[in-house]
């Protein structure tokens, strides 16, 4: 991908232009990236908190709903898992099974002794596990 940044001084308002060969995931995902902002919202009761990307540990599904860990504590979301996946850096999160998205940049250690999953330690001690129908993946996207 090719990045071009012009400045105007004599432009009003930010515009991003997008041209590509032809209308692919990474194009969609793209836009919706910058039109979506780099923020999930958060909820706490009834309580909104903005949540930058680089904040969020982990994105899991639990008692029918979605919850986001960060440093700071768990919220609640309203988007659904595979909402989340496709607005999401992919560059920066990973499925790694189907309740759960982690945050690749958070990984602190990685178990690679047990067959077929892998035990993924991230930032603050959390533990989680890679399924085994997402173990390439995972492998590929950490470059194992």
């Amino acid at each position: 991908m090719k990045v071009e940044v012009r400045i105007d001084p004599g432009c009003g308002e930010t515009k991003v232009t997008i041209t590509a060969p032809a209308l692919t995931d990474e194009v969609k995902a793209l836009a919706a990236r910058l039109e979506g902002g780099a923020a999930l919202i958060g909820w706490d009761g009834d309580t909104a908190v903005p949540l930058p990307e680089g904040d969020i540990l982990r994105c899991y599904g639990e008692e029918k709903g979605v919850k986001v860990q960060t440093a700071g504590g768990v919220y609640d979301l309203r988007e659904r898992l595979y909402e989340l996946e496709a607005r999401l850096d992919r560059h920066a999160f990973a499925r790694i099974s189907h309740s759960e998205i982690v945050n690749l940049r958070k990984i602190t250690a990685l178990d690679l002794s047990l067959t077929g999953t892998i035990r993924v330690t991230l930032a603050g001690g959390t533990v989680c596990w890679v399924s085994r129908r997402y173990v390439k993946k995972i492998k590929e996207a950490i470059g194992l």
